[in-house]
């Protein structure tokens, strides 16, 4: 059984791997790699949040949507996932939806203007 170039290395090696094509605005790569190490350590909210991040950049929204909530039903708190997902349901048009994501998203990063 051969690796694919997606799967070679440790999952550090895949973390920097998929950081470094994301970065590099290669974000459907990023998101082969990064869907390889969701599956192997779906307990993690890093790498689900940046295969989010990495759907949403190459919009395919209702995927970036599903691993936002996923993110989100772990950790309702993280802010970040919180304000991605009002920006991806913006993007899909459910601009109402998104509303309560984004205040919400505000008051977590202690924004109380907005």
């Amino acid at each position: 059984m051969s690796e694919t170039y997606f799967e070679f290395g440790t999952p550090a090696d895949r973390w920097d791997r998929a950081g470094m094509f994301f970065e590099a605005k290669e974000y459907l790569t990023a998101a082969r790699i990064l869907e390889g190490l969701v599956e192997e350590a779906p307990e993690l909210v890093a790498p689900r949040l940046l295969l989010a991040r990495s759907y949403y950049h190459s919009a395919r929204l209702g995927k970036a949507e599903t691993e936002l909530r996923t993110v989100l039903d772990r950790d309702p708190v993280e802010h970040y996932a919180r304000l991605m997902l009002g920006r991806t349901l913006e993007r899909q048009g459910r601009s109402a939806e998104a509303a309560g994501h984004l205040r919400m998203a505000a008051a977590l990063a202690g924004d109380f203007d907005g």
